[in-house]
C-alpha cells in the first residue's frame, strides 16, 4: 500500500509539472495560430499585448487569453479605432493543442471583457466594419484555423457605438452585459440568453431614447439547418415597462423573414410612466394612477434591400390620471390613442398617427393630434393643438427639474401642415399654419438677467407664411418693453437646426436700463470663483440663427452712469453681426449719432463705430465717458460745448467692453464757447508756474479745431493753434492711454511780456519796429497728466533778446544811423535770437565794423544787471499780481 501511494504521488507530481510546463511549450504555437487567423481573415491592423495559455484556470480544458486587443482601420478610416478589448479568452479541449497547423482548433466558449466597438458610416457611404477578407474559394471551408462548438459565451462591461452620418443617426449601447448558454447538439438547439444595457438613440437631432435601461431574458430555439430562431419564453424590460414577445426570425437568401408580436404584461397607466426614463419620471413606487395603458404590436414580413416588415403597433390609454405623492396637482382625463403602421412593406409608407393626446390639470384642458407620414423621406406633418396651460402647474403636477421657476398662462389654437424639405429650404408656400396663441403674466427668471422678466401679454396670429406679433408687453426691473412685428419662419426654426429665425420688429420703451438684462457680479468664495473660471469658456455671442431688423424707440436708456434720452435707431442682426444705423440720442446736453457694427463671428468679438457728437457739454462728457478721457484727459478742465466725430474700431472682451490696447481710429474735435478751470488740471497749473506771462484761465479756445489719431494704446495729436491775447501758441505731441505724455507747446511771445527791464530798453530805443519784437518759447511737456514735468527755453531766449536790445541801444546812442539799427532790428524781428547781435551787413551805409567799437566795463556790468532784473521780473510777476490783488 505504501508503494501504491508513492507511485500515485509521483504520478500526480508529474501531472502537475506537465500542467505547469505545457503552457510554456505551446504558448508560442497558440500565439502563432492567433496571428495567422487574424492575417488570413481581417483587413485591419490588429495589436495585442500578449496571448497566454493556462491549464489550471479551466481545468480540464485549456484556457487561452488575448490581452489588450486593439483593432484600427485601414483607409478610408485610417488609424481610427474600430474595436478594443481588455481581454478575450477561449476555452478548448487540451487535445486541441496537439493538432497540426493545418487542422482546425475547436473552441468551446468565448468570454469578452470591457470591449468597445465603434461602427461608422461616413458621408460618402463608406463603412468601417467591412474588414473581413473575402475567401478566394468560397467553397473552401478549411482556410480558418478555428471552428466553433460553443457551449456558452459572455460579454461583460462593454459598449457599442453606431454612427450613420448620411442618416444623421447615432445609436449607443453602454454598460452592456450579455450571457448565452445552451445545448448545441443536433439540428435543433436551444439558447438561453440574458442581456442588460443602457440604450440611447438620436435621429435627425431628435432624442428618441436617452440612456434608457433595457433588460431582455430570451429562450430561443435554433433550427440551424433552416437558420430559424424562435422566441419561446421572452421578457423584456424597457426602463420599468415589462414586455412579452414571441415569434421568430429566419435568415433567408434575400435577408431576414420576421414574424414577431409583443404586448405589455400589465394594463395599469403606471406602465406608461415606466417607459419614461427614470431620470425624468423619478420614483414611481408611491405614484397614484387610474385608468389603463396598453401597447401591442405585430411586425411581420421580409427585410430586404427594398422592403421592410409590415407594422401594426397600437398605444392606447383611456380616462387615466396620475399624482405624485409630494406634488399638489393631479394630471387627469388623460387620453392617448397612437398608431404606428406600415401596410405595404415599403419603408416610405410608414406613418405615425397620434389620433388623440389629451390631458387636464385643474381646469386647464389641453388637446392635440398629429399625423406624420413618410418618416424616412421628406416627412409630412399635419398637427392640431387646442388648449390652455397654466405653466406654473407643470412643476406642481410632474417632477420637472427646471433651472428657474416658470409661471404664466399659455393659450393656443393652431393647425400646422408642412413637409420637412419646405422647412429646410424656406419654401413658405408649402408651410401652412393658421390660428393664434397668446401668453399672459409669464414670469421668467434666468441667471443671465439681474431681474425676472415679466411678460404681461404676448399675442401672436399664425398665417400660412408668417407669424404676426400683434402685441408684446413686458417689464424687468425698471425697464419696460412693448413690441410688434412679424416672424417669417417660426415653425421652421423650432423644427430644424438648419433654419434661421427671421423677423422684423418695432420696439418701444419708456425706460430701458441695460443692467436689468445683464448679470450682476457678486463676490464669491475662492472655490466658487475657481468653479466659475473652469466652466466659463466663452463670452457673449450674437446667436448664429438670428436674422432680424429691430426699429427701436426709447425715451430713456440707462447704461451704467449714462442716461441717454430720446433714443431712436435701427438694429440689424445677421450672420452673428449687429449693425447699427441712424441711431440718435440726446446726452450731455447735446446730440449723439451712432452708426457701425459689432461682430461676434470670430473667437474675439470686434466693433467698428462712427460717433458724431454735436454740442456736447465738455466737462460732463469727459468726466463720464472713459473713451473721451483716454483721448483727451486734459479736456476735463474745460467748460463749454464740443462738436466731434470719432471713428473707432477694435476688439471687445467677454463683458463687451473695448480692449483699449487694440482700438484704432481718428477724431476731429471743435470747441465752442469754452472756458478753462486751470485748477482742475495739474498740467495747466504746472505750465502757468513755468510761463507766468500767461493766465490759462483767459486762454481763448473758441472755434478751436484738433485732429487726433490713435492706435496701439497711443494718441497722436496733429499741430493745432491757440491764442492768448497777442501770443500765438502751437501745440503738438502724443500721449498714451496710460496717461503718460510727450508734448511740445511753442509760444510766440511779444517782448513786452518779458519784464520791466525789457520794456525800459524798448522805451529807450523808441522805435515802432522794436515794439513788434517777439521771441519763440518752447515748453517740453512729459511725465503724466497727474504728475506732469515742464521744461522751457525761456531763460536763454530772454538773455539773447536782452543782448540784442542793448546792442541796438548802443548803436543808436553813438549815432550809427538808421540803416544799422534796421539791420539789428531785422535780426531780432526775424526770430534769429541766437545770431551775434554785433554782426553787420555788407550793405551797411555807415561801413563801420561794430566789432571794433570799444566796450566799456560799466556797459558790460549794466548788461548783466538788465538780464538779471528781467528774469527777476518774469518769475516774480505772478507774485506781484497776487500781492496787488490782496
Amino acid at each position: 500500500m505504501k508503494k501504491f501511494f508513492k507511485i500515485a504521488g509521483i504520478t500526480l507530481l508529474i501531472i502537475i509539472v506537465l500542467l505547469i510546463a505545457l503552457p510554456f511549450i505551446f504558448q508560442s504555437q497558440i500565439k502563432g495560430v492567433v496571428k495567422n487567423f487574424i492575417n488570413e481573415n481581417l483587413n485591419a491592423n490588429v495589436e495585442f499585448s500578449d496571448v497566454s495559455l493556462s491549464l489550471f484556470r479551466s481545468f480540464p480544458q485549456a484556457h487561452v487569453e488575448v490581452s489588450d486587443l486593439v483593432i484600427t482601420n485601414f483607409k478610408p478610416f485610417e488609424d481610427e479605432t474600430f474595436a478594443t478589448a481588455k481581454n478575450i479568452n477561449f476555452t478548448m479541449s487540451v487535445k486541441e493543442l496537439f493538432k497540426s497547423a493545418d487542422e482546425a482548433i475547436v473552441v468551446n466558449s468565448i468570454n469578452v471583457n470591457e470591449a468597445l466597438l465603434t461602427l461608422k458610416t461616413d458621408a460618402f457611404g463608406n463603412v468601417n466594419y467591412d474588414i473581413v477578407k473575402e475567401s478566394e474559394n468560397p467553397q473552401d471551408t478549411t482556410a480558418s484555423s478555428f471552428s466553433f462548438d460553443i457551449k456558452d459565451y459572455s460579454i461583460k462591461n462593454s459598449a457599442l457605438t453606431y454612427i450613420d452620418v448620411p442618416a444623421d443617426l447615432q445609436f449607443y449601447i453602454t454598460e452592456l452585459n450579455h450571457t448565452g448558454k445552451g445545448t448545441f447538439t443536433g439540428e435543433i438547439s436551444e439558447l438561453d440568453t440574458k442581456s442588460e444595457a443602457n440604450v440611447s438613440l438620436t435621429m435627425d437631432s431628435i432624442n428618441y431614447l436617452n440612456n434608457n435601461h433595457v433588460k431582455l431574458d430570451a429562450l430561443i430555439d435554433m433550427d440551424l439547418s433552416a437558420q430559424k430562431y424562435t422566441f419561446k419564453e421572452n421578457k423584456a424590460l424597457i426602463n420599468q415597462l415589462p414586455i412579452e414577445f414571441n415569434g421568430f426570425v429566419q435568415l433567408i437568401e434575400e435577408g431576414q423573414n420576421i414574424d414577431l408580436s409583443f404586448k405589455n404584461t400589465g394594463s395599469s397607466f403606471k406602465d406608461f410612466l415606466a417607459v419614461i426614463p427614470e431620470a425624468y419620471s423619478k420614483n414611481l413606487d408611491n405614484v397614484e394612477t387610474t385608468g389603463n395603458f396598453n401597447i401591442n404590436g405585430i411586425i411581420k414580413g421580409k427585410v430586404t434591400e427594398t422592403t421592410i416588415p409590415t407594422l401594426d403597433i397600437s398605444i392606447k390609454s383611456e380616462n387615466a390620471s396620475f399624482k405624485y405623492p409630494d406634488l399638489p396637482k393631479r394630471v387627469e382625463n388623460i387620453v392617448i390613442d397612437t398608431e404606428i403602421k406600415n401596410e405595404t412593406g415599403n419603408v416610405d409608407d410608414t406613418y405615425v398617427a397620434i389620433n388623440t393626446l389629451n390631458f387636464k390639470i385643474d381646469s386647464d384642458v389641453f388637446k392635440s393630434s398629429a399625423l406624420i407620414k413618410n418618416l424616412t423621406g421628406n416627412m409630412l406633418v399635419n398637427a392640431d393643438v387646442d388648449g390652455t396651460l397654466n405653466l406654473a402647474n407643470l412643476t406642481k403636477a410632474y417632477p420637472l427639474e427646471l433651472e428657474n421657476e416658470l409661471s404664466g398662462i399659455l393659450r393656443a389654437k393652431l393647425n400646422a401642415a408642412f413637409d420637412m424639405n419646405a422647412i429646410e429650404t424656406n419654401a413658405y408656400d408649402r408651410i401652412k399654419a393658421s390660428g393664434n396663441a397668446n401668453i399672459s403674466n409669464l414670469v421668467f427668471t434666468s441667471d443671465a438677467m439681474n431681474q425676472p422678466l415679466h411678460i404681461l401679454k404676448a399675442d401672436m396670429t399664425f398665417n400660412p407664411s408668417t407669424v404676426t406679433l400683434n402685441s408684446f408687453n413686458a417689464k424687468t426691473g425698471q425697464s419696460d418693453l412693448s413690441a410688434t412685428g412679424t416672424i417669417t419662419n417660426l415653425i421652421g426654426f423650432m423644427l430644424s437646426k438648419k433654419v434661421n429665425l427671421k423677423g422684423d420688429f418695432n420696439v418701444n420703451s419708456n425706460t430701458l436700463a441695460l443692467n436689468d438684462f445683464m448679470t450682476e457680479e457678486t463676490e464669491s468664495t475662492t472655490a466658487e470663483t475657481s468653479k466659475k473660471a473652469a466652466t466659463t469658456t466663452e463670452g457673449l455671442k450674437i446667436p448664429e440663427f438670428l436674422e432680424c431688423t429691430i426699429t427701436a424707440n426709447a425715451n430713456t436708456v440707462i447704461y451704467d452712469n449714462l442716461n441717454l434720452k430720446n433714443v431712436k435707431g435701427v438694429l440689424t442682426i445677421k450672420d452673428q453681426q449687429a449693425t447699427i444705423s441712424n441711431l440718435s440720442s440726446s446726452i450731455f446736453d447735446g446730440i449723439l449719432a451712432v452708426s457701425g457694427s459689432v461682430s461676434t463671428k470670430a473667437d474675439t468679438p470686434s466693433f467698428n463705430l462712427n460717433l458724431d457728437m454735436n454740442s456736447f457739454d465738455i466737462s460732463q462728457s469727459f468726466t463720464d465717458l472713459e473713451l473721451l478721457q483716454n483721448l483727451a484727459p486734459i479736456a476735463k478742465a474745460l467748460k463749454g460745448k464740443l462738436n466731434s466725430n470719432i471713428k473707432i474700431s477694435g476688439t471687445l472682451d467677454k463683458e463687451f467692453s473695448p480692449n483699449m490696447n487694440t482700438i484704432t481710429g481718428s477724431a476731429i474735435a471743435e470747441l465752442l464757447t469754452t472756458n478753462i478751470d486751470e485748477s482742475a488740471s495739474p498740467l495747466l497749473s504746472k505750465l502757468e508756474g513755468a510761463l507766468s506771462f500767461i493766465d490759462f484761465g483767459k486762454l481763448d479756445l473758441n472755434d478751436l479745431k484738433a485732429n487726433l489719431t490713435f492706435a496701439n494704446g497711443k494718441v497722436n495729436v496733429k499741430p493745432f493753434n491757440l491764442t492768448y491775447k497777442d501770443i500765438g501758441i502751437v501745440v503738438s505731441g502724443a500721449h498714451g492711454f496710460d496717461k503718460t505724455m510727450s508734448y511740445n507747446a511753442m509760444f510766440n511771445v511779444p517782448a513786452k511780456y518779458l519784464g520791466s527791464d525789457i520794456n525800459r530798453l524798448i522805451g529807450k530805443i523808441n522805435d515802432n519796429e522794436v515794439n513788434k519784437i517777439t521771441i519763440p518759447v518752447t515748453a517740453n511737456i512729459s511725465g503724466s497728466f497727474m504728475s506732469p514735468k515742464v521744461s522751457t527755453d525761456l531763460t536763454s531766449g530772454v538773455s539773447n533778446l536782452s543782448k540784442q536790445l542793448i546792442e541796438i541801444e548802443k548803436q543808436k546812442l553813438i549815432g550809427k544811423g538808421t540803416d544799422k539799427i534796421k539791420d539789428l532790428l531785422g535780426n531780432v524781428l526775424g526770430g534769429n535770437a541766437n545770431q551775434n547781435p554785433t554782426s553787420t551787413s555788407t550793405n551797411d551805409s555807415t561801413k563801420i565794423n561794430t566789432q571794433t567799437l570799444p566796450i566799456k566795463k560799466d556797459s558790460i556790468i549794466k548788461e548783466g544787471e538788465v538780464i538779471k532784473n528781467t528774469l527777476k521780473d518774469i518769475f516774480n510777476s505772478r507774485k506781484k499780481k497776487k500781492d496787488s490783488v490782496n
